[in-house]
């Protein structure tokens, strides 16, 4: 330590012995420029009224920012409360078949490994395109079929509700409801015929309400974590041919949170000996 700072300590030891060199408060014994607790009261006041930040508390109470914000942090009220939000409903179809979840997510493509493994910040994929991750998953078995097209346009998303809706009718399940986003592409006319045709009825979630499509969301944040972006393929194609592999995997090994830690294929028992 310093030498000034050994003065100090003896002369605080001096003075009232082993405790009074006890960590003391670094807020000053006196401030005289701070606000009285009446005008304290005021901002803090106006905050519950109103829930405006230092900024507007300001303005309406004549008083600068960085003041109004010390006031509200000795207040403990510097921080909104978390907003009250509709209660979650978590409900799971009875069979397989009856709802299935569609979603898209747009992916990267690129040629070479970039500056997201070399962490350089080169950008070495200039105008290199985007992919499109298409995923259906199964309400109740949460069985999964994926792909990775060129667009998320009414022609992809329809052309990949056919191949989903035969896909799970080789399994031995008859889709009867398909659940998806408000996007453009899922309520044209296009979308609505092969639904028709196919004789699957539509559902749309709530709008601004993500949560609604939550199983097609857990399953593409899955997907982004354990297959995107957990390995450093060479290149987008190869990341593309190994889709095939992972989703068997999650169809038939991954063990599943919300089904005991068992793959979907075991809530599909009538399945098991001719699953492909």
């Amino acid at each position: 330590m310093s030498r000034a700072t050994a003065y100090r300590l003896r002369r605080r030891f001096d003075e009232g012995g082993w405790e009074a060199l006890r960590d003391r408060p670094s807020t000053p014994r006196r401030q005289p420029r701070r606000l009285s607790d009446a005008a304290e009261a005021e901002i803090v006041a106006v905050r519950r009224a109103t829930q405006a930040g230092p900024v507007v508390i300001g303005v309406i109470t004549r008083r600068p920012a960085s003041t109004v914000g010390k006031v509200l942090r000795r207040w403990g009220c510097s921080r909104l409360p978390r907003p009250v939000r509709d209660p979650v409903r978590r409900d799971e179809r009875e069979r397989p078949g009856e709802l299935i979840h569609v979603d898209t997510k747009k992916l990267g493509r690129f040629h070479v490994v970039g500056k997201r493994i070399f962490n350089d910040g080169v950008h070495r994929n200039r105008a290199a395109g985007w992919q499109h991750l298409h995923v259906a998953i199964d309400d109740h078995s949460r069985l999964a079929y994926t792909e990775v097209l060129a667009g998320q346009d009414k022609q992809a998303c329809a052309a990949f509700l056919r191949r989903a809706v035969a896909w799970y009718a080789a399994q031995g399940i008859t889709i009867e409801r398909v659940l998806s986003d408000n996007a453009k592409a899922y309520h044209s006319h296009l979308w609505r015929d092969t639904c028709d045709q196919l004789g699957v009825a539509r559902r749309y979630t709530r709008p601004y309400t993500p949560r609604t499509n939550g199983k097609a969301e857990a399953l593409i944040k899955t997907m982004l974590r354990e297959w995107a972006y957990r390995y450093a393929y060479p290149s987008s194609s190869n990341r593309t041919r190994a889709l095939a592999g992972w989703t068997r995997w999650y169809n038939r090994h991954r063990p599943h949170g919300s089904l005991g830690s068992t793959p979907p294929i075991s809530r599909v028992s009538h399945l098991r000996g001719h699953y492909t």
